[in-house]
């Protein structure tokens, strides 16, 4: 059994949403199994912190997860056009895995949540995309041969999965992002399946 490392960070659940349906849709693929990770908030106070287990959802990355992982589905939610901080500050501090080759060849796709229609949604995704061109990793999207992605009135992009959550941030997906965020994850793993 393949791990495909499922790494997000999400604010109000929307992202959290997205992730469980890209697991569900490694996990259809036979021989693959996602590997659920989040990042701990980061505060602007240095001496603020989070604890070391989260008291509910899946556990904190670890360096080992990038390094076990056989591809990788990374989200984050939208702030102003940009992944999160907490996303990026663990990003950051990769230089480890980037300088040992731990993802170069290995397949990855991104994933976002944004609070409007047009709040940013295919720039964040560009903006995950980048650390993980230089980690050398092969990025994947969602081709227009998935219905939903040319029929869709809410999220999702050629770029990842998306969805749209409103201004008071409900996590639902609508029907098509679900479809979308199962189909990209399915994507991965058939991918990660034929590089094996």
């Amino acid at each position: 059994m393949q791990e495909i490392l499922v790494l997000y960070y999400s604010h109000r659940g929307s992202v959290a949403a997205l992730a469980e349906q890209i697991a569900i849709g490694i996990d259809a693929v036979a021989g693959m199994a996602a590997r659920v990770r989040t990042v701990p908030r980061v505060s602007a106070a240095c001496e603020a912190t989070e604890a070391e287990v989260p008291s509910d959802g899946p556990p904190y990355v670890e360096m080992r997860d990038l390094e076990e992982c056989a591809g990788l589905a990374l989200g984050s939610p939208t702030r102003f056009g940009n992944m999160a901080a907490p996303m990026k500050y663990f990003l950051d501090g990769t230089a480890a895995a980037w300088h040992a080759g731990a993802l170069a060849g290995k397949p990855a796709c991104v994933f976002t949540s944004t609070a409007s229609l047009h709040g940013g949604q295919e720039s964040t995704l560009l903006s995950m995309m980048l650390p993980l061109l230089h980690h050398g990793m092969l990025l994947l999207g969602l081709p227009y041969t998935e219905p939903c992605l040319s029929a869709t009135r809410s999220g999702g992009t050629p770029y990842g999965a998306s969805h749209v959550a409103g201004r008071d941030g409900d996590p639902r997906l609508a029907d098509e992002e679900a479809v979308l965020a199962r189909a990209l994850g399915r994507r991965l793993a058939e991918t990660v399946r034929r590089l094996s």
